[in-house]
């Protein structure tokens, strides 16, 4: 696969600083049971890259010592990595709250019978993407089959308590636009998807997330193919909004890849944007400076693919930024 264009023109977009650190993202591997037309990790089913056990043991050391609240784990699809599970079981005991940033079909591959239950056993918040409420739009996205497989899983979910009132199980639902154009308004969205999926299918959930496509990886690609990449890049810039700033998921967030090196964000570590080293060391900041180092204030990488996260109401992994449309 070719490499995207460089974003690198930093024109016009402002200097930004972390706040205090509360959760720890960490993508596990890039193996995938999917391959979807979105991706910005460029998953698959033939990815090998999978977090060592050397890593693994470092992320609940580093969440009991940065006292973080939350654990993200993401992929690829987290659950294939074979010690998925004793890493949710680990943070779990220690009270943290885990996601599982779950594409749904994985419920339904071999071995993972017992997936669903598990998560719920352990109070696992479930992102899970369903691009749209149609199955012709979430096939084309997605592959083929993947609506009705998703929709099985939201059931199965459902069943277990998720996104049930007062079961303190939450299912969240994300939305990503199929082309280079700006996610609608979130609030009107999840609206409607709330009524489609209840009406269709009786399936209920707690938010949906609008999310923008990045222009990097697997879309980066598609961009270019079809030659629009600049054209969106464009469009990102033309509808930035200085109001997405103070919400920005990096300021309180860093990202772990599955070799253990830090990032502002999951964005930067596909480019391979490493976290600014305060102390201008010449290695790499590590998940294991984490045990003694505080990142509070220090200056936050960015490029053009940041105007992503502030066009328009915003886009994060919590979904839009504005106050008023922020998803609690």
């Amino acid at each position: 696969m070719r490499d995207t264009l460089p974003l690198l023109d930093l024109t016009g977009f402002p200097a930004i600083k972390r706040n205090a650190l509360d959760t720890l993202q960490v993508n596990l591997g890039y193996m995938c049971n999917m391959k979807c037309v979105h991706c910005h990790v460029a998953a698959g089913p033939h990815r090998t890259e999978m977090m060592d056990d050397a890593n693994l043991a470092l992320i609940t050391r580093v969440l009991k010592v940065q006292k973080l609240n939350t654990l993200d784990l993401t992929g690829g699809a987290p659950e294939m990595h074979p010690r998925f599970r004793d890493v949710v079981i680990a943070a779990h005991k220690l009270g943290v709250h885990v996601i599982d940033r779950c594409n749904l079909t994985i419920l339904y591959e071999p071995g993972q019978e017992t997936l669903a239950n598990f998560l719920a056993v352990h109070q696992v918040e479930v992102v899970a993407s369903l691009p749209c409420y149609e199955l012709d739009n979430v096939d084309k996205q997605r592959g083929k089959g993947t609506f009705n497989k998703s929709i099985a899983a939201l059931q199965q979910l459902n069943k277990l308590g998720y996104g049930q009132p007062d079961s303190g199980l939450i299912l969240n639902l994300v939305y990503n636009p199929q082309g280079p154009s700006l996610p609608p308004e979130q609030q009107g969205l999840e609206a409607a998807y709330r009524q489609a999926l209840r009406e269709h299918f009786d399936i209920r959930f707690n938010h949906l997330f609008a999310l923008a496509n990045m222009p990097i990886k697997r879309f980066g690609d598609y961009l270019i193919t079809k030659r629009q990449f600049h054209d969106y890049l464009r469009l990102l810039k033309d509808n930035f909004s200085a109001d997405n700033l103070a919400n920005l998921m990096c300021r309180n967030l860093v990202s772990v890849d599955w070799q253990g090196y830090l990032y502002d964000c999951d964005f930067n570590q596909q480019l391979g944007l490493r976290l600014p080293d305060a102390d201008h060391k010449a290695s790499r900041p590590h998940l294991r400076d984490l045990l003694h180092r505080d990142i509070n204030g220090q200056p936050i990488r960015v490029a053009e693919h940041c105007y992503g996260c502030t066009a328009g109401q915003g886009s994060s992994c919590g979904g839009a930024l504005h106050d008023d449309v922020k998803a609690s």
